[in-house]
């Protein structure tokens, strides 16, 4: 009869070293070098090239003694396992999987004493641990992001590979929609099918939205033929997308030229950003398009943003600028702004703002416009820290 207090694994032919393992290493502490033991306790089963605990200390039985550091390490998971542990080791590189599997299937029973030797000293391993590094430059990557400049972050992932620098379909969802797109577009409709249903609901609407009506109906049609695709092609797809986003070259702007030129009209008087829309007008209307989608002016105010954010606004700004302002607001679009700043603060903010612009005689124009900039600023501020979201353009369309 078994003991109740010993730790089955799977049987297997029996031999004296457990496994035809090499002898353990010489006694003289802990090896996290090359060992699956070390890698559990620093990394937390993170992918490094380990499968081996250290070796036990020199007190054992014999039998002991003759534990390999791979045999040590099937025991520690084995326990684990039986204890309800949820270990990530799939996130192991496949060979070392294999390699960990294949040692437990070569164990037998393991008495009690041996059980807790081992469990002891990995536990004594795990309490050693002052610091904790990523476990290669993929983790490292990660770590280090945004500490170190993109150019050089990018030239060390080339060279790691995609695989190194993570789970490629991570790094595809991360991706705003509109990039999704152009990639969904590029590719054959299955492999478009497969990106959409690898994404979270939200994110693949959104890509759905960015992409022609046909061909978005295409893909949505894939989409029932990818029952039967397997893991091992999602995986090659996730890292052929993903490979393509590496080999993009490195742009010095993170906003596109419309978005660029309409963040200096924004800040521009209105005439001379009258004048410079006009000219754009003449010599390329595509992109005096694009600018026009950028340019965010006090007129904007009443159609993009929400009335219950109109009193974060009116917090931070001086009420001399607000009062300024509307006393200059002389155009259609200016005054429905005004009215509607004027209707969603407190009402006596709104009416001591009311008098003080019935007793504002006429305003110049250099100083109105530097009113309302202040406050097409102060709002930029508080959407760029996220106090205040904007409704889209598109949502404007819609209305």
């Amino acid at each position: 009869m078994q003991n109740e207090n010993a730790l089955a694994l799977p049987m297997a032919a029996s031999s004296d070293d457990l496994g035809d393992f090499s002898a353990p290493a010489p006694l003289g502490g802990m090896d996290f070098g090359g060992d699956l033991g070390g890698d559990m306790g620093m990394g937390g089963m993170s992918g490094g090239r380990a499968l081996d605990m250290p070796a036990m200390g020199g007190g054992l039985p014999a039998a002991k003694s003759k534990l390999s550091g791979k045999a040590k390490a099937a025991i520690v998971v084995r326990l684990l396992l039986n204890e309800g542990a949820d270990i990530p080791l799939e996130s192991l590189p496949d060979d070392l999987q294999i390699e960990l599997t294949q040692q437990m299937g070569r164990m037998g029973l393991i008495d009690r004493d041996t059980l807790h030797e081992v469990a002891g000293e990995f536990a004594e391993m795990l309490d050693n641990v002052g610091l904790s590094f990523p476990n290669g430059l993929a983790g490292a990557l990660s770590a280090m992001e945004g500490k170190i400049s993109r150019q050089t972050a990018s030239r060390l992932r080339k060279e790691a590979g995609v695989r190194q620098f993570g789970d490629p379909w991570e790094r595809l969802r991360a991706l705003p929609p509109e990039d999704l797109a152009e990639l969904a577009e590029a590719e054959s409709t299955e492999v478009a099918a497969v990106l959409l249903s690898k994404l979270d609901t939200t994110k693949a609407a959104q890509m759905l939205i960015h992409l022609p009506g046909p061909v978005a109906r295409r893909i949505t049609y894939a989409v029932s033929q990818t029952a039967a695709v397997t893991p091992d092609t999602v995986d090659r797809i996730g890292l052929s997308l993903a490979a393509q986003i590496e080999a993009r070259p490195e742009v010095a702007f993170d906003e596109t030229p419309g978005q660029r030129m309409g963040a200096i009209l924004t800040q521009a008087a209105a005439g001379k950003r009258d004048e410079v829309l006009t000219a754009l007008d003449e010599e390329d209307e595509e992109f005096a398009g694009d600018v026009r989608k950028s340019i965010f002016t006090y007129a904007l105010i009443a159609q993009r943003v929400s009335p219950v954010d109109v009193p974060k606004i009116a917090r931070v700004l001086a009420q001399q600028d607000l009062v300024t302002a509307i006393a200059f607001a002389t155009d259609e679009e200016d005054v429905e702004t005004s009215e509607f700043m004027l209707a969603n603060m407190s009402s006596r903010m709104a009416n001591n703002i009311r008098e003080e612009v019935s007793e504002r005689g006429k305003v110049k124009r250099s100083v109105g416009e530097g009113a309302m900039s202040t406050i097409v600023n102060a709002l930029r501020e508080l959407v760029n820290s996220g106090e205040v979201e904007l409704r889209s353009a598109e949502e404007d369309e819609e209305d």
